[in-house]
């Protein structure tokens, strides 16, 4: 069954993903880098293409856009 994205633009996507992991590093130089597990990602979908969503997410105060392949993606709640 193919999902029809497009109805679901501008409500708020909460995606449990499938194993996907990020890095953040220290403010200090020579500080090591921390990995972390990414599991969630939430914002607004502002479209959809054949082969993934494109959400706003916000983090720190900050808005930017992520895409996500549908082959990441594990579960979808919409609100």
């Amino acid at each position: 069954m193919k999902l029809d994205w497009n109805q679901f633009v501008g409500k708020t996507l909460n995606i449990t993903m499938f194993e996907n992991y990020g890095v953040v590093y220290g403010k200090e130089k020579g500080e090591h880098p921390t990995f972390y597990e990414i599991v969630f990602k939430t914002g607004k979908l502002v479209q959809a293409f054949d082969e993934g969503l494109l959400i706003d997410s916000n983090r720190e105060e900050k808005t930017f856009q992520v895409y996500i392949p549908y082959n990441s993606i594990k579960c979808v709640e919409i609100f």
